[in-house]
């Protein structure tokens, strides 16, 4: 049997894993703070007899593309868009630490802050709980701030300032649920350096046009996958037949 259809066939295969990734991109065009996953492959020569040309597709990397998003003024006092590098810390059911630049904020019953999700919002001191009844403010370096919107404004009450962390990027793991961790499972310290604008919202990183290209692209070279599967299937039925009448 002719090894062209195990080199093909794993070619195809990555390129159908390929498609998925860029697919599922695409998915989260609208989705804030998304950061668009990148799938890298490697050729492995095969061993034995064969030409050198002939190389098996394996996965090298599966990393995520960190470089910003587009900025979209809200106006809500919730909102918050991490500017340049970092992320807003936050803690799973379990109490652990994961990382995320989706910034619209919410307030739970019992007023403690939390994302969108519903994961609680670390602040440098732990959760935030925001009183009712008051008007929220976020500033440049994440300290949140309220005034009173039923009595006579008084001096704001700063409530905490948020965890903004800047882990080294090559240690950050996306998980199943769309949040980093760091690769050892430990927290990331705060970093005052990082910085941020309220009001506002980061929007997703993919590119529309480039992923419809690439996808149009990976869907090319699938063809060209099974094209060489077919011509291996051709040439095996002709030597059966030669072999026949011999």
């Amino acid at each position: 049997m002719d090894r062209l259809i195990y080199t093909a066939g794993s070619g195809a295969k990555h390129l159908l894993e390929r498609q998925a990734t860029t697919s599922n991109n695409l998915a989260n065009l609208s989705t804030t703070g998304f950061r668009a996953q990148i799938d890298s492959f490697r050729a492995v020569p095969v061993q034995g007899e064969g030409l050198p040309t002939r190389t098996f597709v394996v996965n090298s990397t599966v990393g995520a593309d960190f470089s910003s998003g587009a900025f979209q003024v809200t106006g809500r006092d919730l909102d918050v868009a991490v500017k340049g590098k970092g992320w807003i810390a936050v803690q799973m059911a379990d109490g652990s630490e994961a990382y995320t630049r989706n910034g619209s904020l919410q307030m739970s019953p019992n007023g403690v802050l939390t994302t969108a999700a519903g994961q609680v919002v670390q602040g440098d001191g732990g959760p935030i709980t925001v009183p009712p009844e008051v008007t929220v403010s976020i500033g440049g370096d994440g300290t949140i701030t309220t005034i009173a919107s039923t009595t006579q404004p008084g001096a704001p009450t700063t409530l905490g300032r948020l965890k903004l962390v800047n882990p080294p990027e090559a240690d950050l793991v996306r998980g199943d649920d769309g949040l980093f961790r760091l690769k050892n499972g430990a927290a990331a310290p705060a970093d005052p350096d990082v910085r941020v604008a309220g009001g506002a919202l980061e929007g997703s990183n993919v590119n529309a046009i480039e992923s419809m290209v690439t996808m149009i692209s990976l869907a090319h070279a699938f063809e060209t996958q099974m094209s060489l599967l077919k011509n291996a299937e051709n040439n095996a039925a002709k030597a059966t037949q030669i072999l026949a009448l011999g």
